[in-house]
């Protein structure tokens, strides 16, 4: 059996009016505690969205960075090509193939009409009797490339663009053209 207490008076009694008993007590934490699990849920979600959202960003950007690599060095590859073929001895070598020869002495108009200088053709130069420096063809022939036909027919593999003839193209013939173009 439990003694009787005997009733509070004064500053006690109001502190006891302060105090909830211990019945309730659980029962009102629960809703905080629920709000308090919410928030952190929600929290560690919106966390872990944003940390796959900078992960992806981040895989997409060394993507982009990757690429930008290779198209560069595309760039210089190509802005080499076009630096050596623009060189002028490039540039004389693609013109005699072509068939062209270099100009005669130029003449000018005058704004009043009169020629000025004695225009001449353009002919071929003879070719130099002396040997060249460079190396013959059968010193820089590959290996492994077919030997010449003795008949004089051409050996060349289907698709590949015959090499001009010798020498400056006739008068009234047009100059050479490449097939496919």
């Amino acid at each position: 059996m439990s003694k009787p207490t005997a009733p509070l008076k004064g500053r006690a009694a109001r502190l006891a009016r302060l105090m909830p008993s211990t019945g309730p007590s659980t029962a009102a934490r629960t809703p905080f505690v629920l709000l308090v699990v919410l928030l952190l849920g929600g929290g560690l979600i919106t966390l872990l969205l944003l940390n796959s959202a900078l992960n992806e960003g981040s895989f997409r950007l060394s993507e982009l960075k990757r690429e930008t690599t290779e198209l560069t060095d595309e760039q210089q590859a190509l802005q080499r090509d076009v630096d050596g073929r623009s060189q002028p001895d490039a540039l004389e070598r693609r013109a005699r193939e072509l068939g062209m020869v270099p100009g005669g002495s130029p003449a000018f108009l005058g704004p009043d009409g009169t020629v000025r200088g004695k225009p001449t053709r353009a002919t071929a130069p003879p070719p130099s009797p002396s040997p060249s420096p460079t190396p013959t063809a059968d010193a820089t022939a590959d290996p492994d490339a077919p030997a010449p036909d003795p008949s004089g027919a051409s050996a060349a593999p289907s698709g590949s663009v015959p090499a001009p003839a010798a020498g400056p193209p006739a008068r009234n013939s047009p100059p050479p053209t490449s097939p496919g173009r």
